[in-house]
């Protein structure tokens, strides 16, 4: 096992910039998911530190040693791709085994490495199977089982579970967080699934435009995003955001009127004053929905509801305004279009993000 530095990293295609200087240091066992919309260049990066691709600037240290310009092969690393690619003619055993058999180890070496893979994965009963005659998560384990043989230093994922149906991801989920357990190895993991990023990561590095936005553990990232993208991005649904301007600031709270005439109070920011313009965001599970309309709060029409058993998403207009907001109630509570409501949030509920977008604590 092994930590992971990258320094300084640059990389483009033709005049097209695709990661503008990535710096991140990942510990020694970490479970670290890159996410970020497509184009973000978190493949990329992933590429970058397996030696698939090579970068323009910067370096990659694995366990301290720079490996910016050795071979993949040499890296001690293993890389699991989205298409399992896998060899149809062979059997499960030989898929796993055929790194090792090039590498030049014994039969019986290459039989105790496979089988204490399959032995962890729990695909000893598949081993003298074809690929044609496995499921798609049958064929995901073997492709990670083949990873594991190799006994890497540092495992690379790009999203390996996008081909996968719903029920099967949430069961790999559920495996490679039980996997990285039992190897305690370090893993980096790509995808543009966010409960994908927030089930399984120690850390989240959120990447928009080649740039690194935040970093953090998912709960931080939630709770508390750096700017208005990741508050935007991470989240199902994504944290309702509306724009407001300060009113007037006394005893720790903000009176700010927010787009469609409402005047909501929230926790002062520090450096805020009346007549500045902000915005404002707060997540669906903090939005308390009312049906009687009166003082207070912000008023809104219910344009929608979808029941989902534990509870209901129902989506909103502001009265007045055109800004769409989600919020999350109890299933019980029906909701019919059309009906008119308001919305109570509390004041420290509110998060606070300044005319450039960052948040403001």
């Amino acid at each position: 096992m092994a930590g992971l530095e990258i320094q300084g990293i640059r990389k483009g295609f033709g005049q097209q910039q695709i990661l503008r200087g990535i710096d991140l240091s990942i510990a020694d066992g970490e479970f670290v998911v890159f996410v970020g919309p497509s184009g973000c260049g978190k493949s990329t990066l992933l590429r970058t530190i397996c030696g698939l691709e090579a970068s323009d600037e910067g370096a990659v240290l694995i366990g301290g040693k720079d490996m910016t310009h050795v071979p993949p092969a040499q890296r001690g690393i293993a890389m699991v791709f989205q298409s399992y690619a896998l060899y149809p003619h062979m059997t499960v055993f030989d898929n796993m085994g055929f790194a090792l058999k090039l590498a030049g180890l014994t039969p019986e070496a290459i039989n105790a490495k496979v089988m204490q893979a399959a032995a962890i994965l729990r695909i000893e009963p598949l081993l003298q199977r074809k690929p044609k005659e496995l499921s798609g998560g049958q064929r995901q384990r073997v492709a990670i089982g083949r990873a594991i043989v190799r006994q890497p230093e540092v495992f690379l994922f790009d999203e390996p579970l996008s081909n996968l149906d719903a029920a099967l991801r949430v069961q790999m989920r559920i495996e490679l967080k039980n996997l990285h357990r039992t190897l305690r190895s370090t893993m980096i993991y790509v995808t543009h699934d966010q409960v994908e990023a927030m089930t399984l990561a120690d850390r989240i590095v959120v990447l928009r435009g080649g740039v690194v936005e935040q970093v953090g553990a998912p709960l931080e990232l939630y709770q508390k995003p750096a700017n208005l993208f990741v508050a935007g991005f991470l989240g199902s649904p994504a944290m309702n955001l509306i724009t407001g301007q300060v009113e007037a600031v006394a005893a720790g709270k903000m009176a700010v009127r927010v787009a469609g005439g409402a005047v909501v109070q929230v926790t002062a920011r520090a450096g805020l004053a009346a007549g500045a313009s902000i915005t404002l965001g707060v997540r669906a599970e903090h939005m308390a929905l009312e049906p009687v309309a009166d003082a207070g709060g912000i008023h809104v029409v219910v344009q929608a509801a979808e029941l989902l058993g534990d509870a209901s998403y129902v989506y909103l207009t502001p009265d007045g305004g055109t800004t769409q907001f989600i919020a999350r109630v109890d299933a019980e509570a029906l909701w019919q279009n059309g009906q008119v409501a308001r919305v109570q949030v509390a004041s420290e509920r509110w998060h606070v993000f300044d005319a450039d977008g960052t948040a403001l604590a």
